[in-house]
This record gives structure tokens, sequence and C-alpha cells, in this order.
């Protein structure tokens, strides 16, 4: 969530930040509406429990009697006005830094560079789910048999495959200096909302659990967030480089068309991702670090692909600025997106209460994220990438130590 006091004081810079975000301006007045009314509440019941403190000094039994159902009262009226000031407080998109560049929707995010070289074939080039099929180590007909469209089985070399994917990137990551986390597959209510993750609405992805106040995680970055929530950090000890190994789960409601084919959107799949509690002054040069890292683990892989800016439209609720890398995909002819990482400043602190403690007294962390290794992804730009006029994959070089060979099929 964004300060409160950014809110009260500078409505239409926080309204102008949620507009360019595709959000709707009058988010801000809704908070605005409760928040005015909660102050009021609270003064009220503020004075009430003075009363009540004054009336027992001097022992006015009857009146403290009548005061104290008054107090009772305001505190109900008190705990229903907060619930909808947090609902609305909720809904408010983080604002863009200044850097970000305009823009309604992806067609206009920022191509900042490209890196590799196409391959050339002689061929023909297949797809992913072609050439998946015919190794006979991808099976999506038993994974829809068993779980539904989306899910999917991975066999035989396609099991190594991944595995190796993700040992190369924790490898990678433990040399940088991150600390290793295998998180839980499932979080509270509480962190998936804290990371701005919301089970309901046009951004929702979380799948919640009935009866209960969990939800599968969409993405590492939930878990490794709640780590330190309610907690006060050392400035010393920042920044904080997490590395975290799970299993993610996305619902994946909407139509995507051509790119929604095969592993490239599925409902589950593993994830290597990186985060990082850093002091605020430092968050811009951290996010340059994730992006660095991520260009440097893909192009150990030997993977062409291009580095986008995401325009203020396509940043997402979370996220101040967001970068991606787009893998050249030869399966489809055109880019797919691998990697994003993310500023989110101060607002999943805020809603986490994730604090440091430094010269200037106890003031909120920056979180930041980015994806070492999505391995469905990965393995789309890998068999497409490596692929032989036989039908057959090479594999990369820095994948051959965990893999145990040098091409599959």
């Amino acid at each position: 969530m964004i300060d409160a006091t950014l809110l009260r004081n500078d409505p239409d810079a926080v309204k102008a930040g949620i507009a360019s975000k595709n959000a709707d301006p009058a988010l801000a007045d809704e908070f605005l509406k409760w928040d005015k009314v909660w102050r009021e509440v609270t003064a009220e019941l503020e004075d009430l429990r003075a009363e009540q403190n004054r009336l027992s000094r001097e022992r006015a039994v009857d009146e403290a009697k009548a005061n104290k159902e008054r107090v009772k009262g305001k505190e109900k009226e008190l705990e229903e006005v907060e619930a909808k000031r947090q609902a609305a407080w909720l809904e408010i998109p983080n604002l863009p830094l200044a850097t970000v560049p305009a823009g309604k929707s992806e067609a206009e995010n920022v191509e900042l560079r490209v890196w590799g070289e196409k391959p050339e074939f002689d061929f023909k080039p297949k797809d992913h789910l072609e050439l998946g099929e015919k190794l006979g180590i991808l099976d999506f007909e038993s994974g829809a048999k068993v779980s539904g469209s989306g899910f999917y089985y991975l066999k035989n070399d396609g099991v190594l495959l991944e595995l190796a994917l993700v040992r190369y990137a924790l490898d990678f990551l433990r040399e940088k200096g991150f600390d290793l986390w295998f998180t839980p597959d499932m979080a509270r209510e509480k962190f998936y909302l804290g990371t701005g993750y919301q089970p309901r609405g046009p951004e929702a992805q979380t799948y919640v659990i009935e009866g209960s106040d969990l939800g599968l995680i969409a993405t590492a970055e939930v878990t490794l967030a709640a780590i330190h929530s309610d907690e006060i950090l050392e400035e010393s000890a920042l920044p904080k480089l997490y590395a975290g190994y799970s299993h993610c789960f996305r619902q994946e409601s909407g139509a995507y068309g051509k790119y929604s084919k095969g592993l490239y959107r599925v409902h589950q799949f593993t994830k290597v991702e990186m985060f990082a509690f850093s002091k605020p002054e430092d968050s811009p040069a951290v996010h340059e670090r994730l992006l660095g890292l991520e260009e440097e683990l893909w192009q150990g892989l030997g993977i062409p692909y291009r580095v986008l800016e995401m325009c203020a439209g396509d940043l997402g609720a979370q996220a101040a600025r967001k970068i991606d890398l787009e893998a050249w995909m030869p399966g489809r002819g055109d880019w797919g997106e691998v990697t994003s990482t993310s500023n989110t400043t101060d607002y999943q602190a805020r809603r986490l209460n994730i604090r440091m403690r430094g010269a200037k007294g106890n003031e909120l962390v920056h979180t930041l994220n980015g994806t070492a290794i999505a391995t469905s992804r990965a393995i789309v730009a890998v068999l497409e990438n490596y692929q032989t006029k036989e039908g057959r994959v090479r594999v990369p070089e820095t994948l051959r130590k965990y893999l145990g060979k040098d091409i599959i099929g």
C-alpha cells in the first residue's frame, strides 16, 4: 500500500499515478472518504476512553458503567470503519517512478537492448510442444486427463532438464551471494494480500484453499517477503538477497490466444525467484543488479533475448518500475517473456510492516524481486533454440554437467 500521508496531502498526484496505470483514480477518493471517518471515530473513541479514566478515578460507578458500554459500541464502529478503510487502501496500486515511460499497454513498452544472435535453421523449426511430445519428454494429454487443461507431465529427460535448470540457477545465485530457500507452496492470506496478489479481480492469480486462510502461491516472492514481516532489520545487514525455489500456481483465466499454447502459459510450474530487502536509497541500484544477474544467467544459457522496460500502463499493481527479458522463441517466430524484475519500493513493506533500524530511526525498507528461472518457459526456449533437423535437442553447455548428456533424443 502507498503512504497514507501522501494520499491526504497530495491526492491529485496520487490520482495521476493511479490513472497512469489504467486504474480508477476514484480509488483514492474511496480511501480518503473512509480515512476521514476513521480519524473522526478514532478521536471520538479516544475521548470516550479518556472520560472512562476520569470516571474511574472519581469512582463514579454508574456513570463509568454507562460510558463503558459507549466505549464498546465505538470500538465496534471503529472496527467496521477500519475494515472498509483497509479494503479501500489495498485496492490502490503502487505509483510508478518518475523515470517510467508513459503508455497504456504492452505495445508502448520500450526496448532497451537485444543480446545474442537468433539461430538460423536450414529447416522449418518446430515448436516446443511438437518437439517435446516426439521426444517423449512432455505429456499434456495425461496432464489434462488428470488435472484439467493447462497442466502437464514432464517425463524422462524432461524431468532432468527441469532439475538441471533449477540447479544451474541455484548454483549461479549462491555464487553471487544469495541465501537459498526452498519455500512453502502455500501462504496465509495476509501474505499473498500483503505482497499485492489478489484472489479476485482482473489481476487475480491466487488459488484459495477453501475453509482456510491459505492460498497457493503464484511466486516465491510471496513467501520470501513474508519471512521478515513485522520485523525490524538492521540497516547494516541490507541488502538481504534471497533466492527462493518453489512451485508456482496461477489461475491464468484470461484469453491469451496463440501465446497460451503448450508450456508458455500453464497453471503450475517451478521457479527460482530472486528477492531483495534494500535501503530505500539503494533500491534503484539493487534493481539494476537483479536485472544484470538475469541477463548474465540467460547469456550463460546462450538464449537470445531482448530487454524491455514496462510502460506505466503495463506495470501491474505492485511495481513502481519493471523490466522484462523476452527470449527468442523460434516455434512462434517471436519473443516471449522469460523473466521480470520489479522494484516495489515500500509498497509491500508497508503492508507487511518490514522496517530497518538506522541513523534516521526506524523506516520502511524497499523490496525488489526478479525471476532467475521459470522452468516452463525456460524449457520452451531451450527446446526451440537448440533443436536439430532430426528433431533432437542439443543441451546448452552450462546444463550438461547437470543433465549428464550433450543431446536429448
